[in-house]
């Protein structure tokens, strides 16, 4: 008895194949050895909107407008990742970010900001980070970006670190900022 061969299996498991490695859900590329990601992202660190007084106070009316100006900045920045520490402030001024997006809020622990800069570009996501006066410009360092001079505790709050490149060997950072401005001048007291 004579088989007669069918071409239609070899062409069905080539268009399977093809089909397979077209796919637009997959991650961005990560290194198999480091687990980082082999394309350069972009990070937006901010410090939390102006608060109240207290030990984990609540933003100010004028807090809750910078945050509003934050998610207005960044909406279309092809954000993938919001972090927060966990705090009020911190997580008041991401959340309308995040809200408008549909993501999550995610809490970072700022007592390890070292591990935190490896998993940031481990992940590879396009992200917003709000974090504290002093923690911010230290991230901003760990991630090879320029920290700049310290944040004016008592009244700086529209500083914004673009940090891009991460992952691509030319980091670039540029310290922008959003909503209406602070002053930076410390008054007296």
């Amino acid at each position: 008895m004579m088989k007669v061969f069918s071409p239609t299996l070899p062409i069905l498991l080539a268009g399977a194949l093809f089909a397979a490695s077209c796919s637009p859900t997959e991650a961005a590329p990560h290194d198999s050895e480091t687990g980082a990601a082999t394309q350069p992202i972009t990070l937006y660190l901010v410090r939390h909107a102006e608060k109240q007084d207290g030990d984990d106070p609540d933003l100010t009316e004028a807090g809750v407008a910078r945050a509003d100006a934050l998610a207005d900045r960044l909406e279309d920045a092809g954000i993938e990742a919001v972090w927060s520490t966990d705090y009020r402030r911190t997580m008041q001024t991401a959340r309308p970010l995040a809200d408008r997006l549909g993501l999550d809020v995610q809490i970072y622990d700022p007592s390890d900001l070292s591990g935190f800069a490896g998993q940031l570009q481990a992940d590879g996501d396009t992200a917003v980070i709000v974090g504290h006066s002093n923690t911010t410009p230290q991230l901003a360092g760990l991630l090879g970006g320029d920290p700049g001079p310290e944040i004016v505790e008592a009244s700086e709050y529209d500083r914004l670190y673009v940090i891009n490149g991460l992952g691509s060997g030319t980091t670039q950072s540029e310290i922008q900022r959003y909503g209406v401005p602070s002053s930076t001048e410390v008054s007296p007291d």
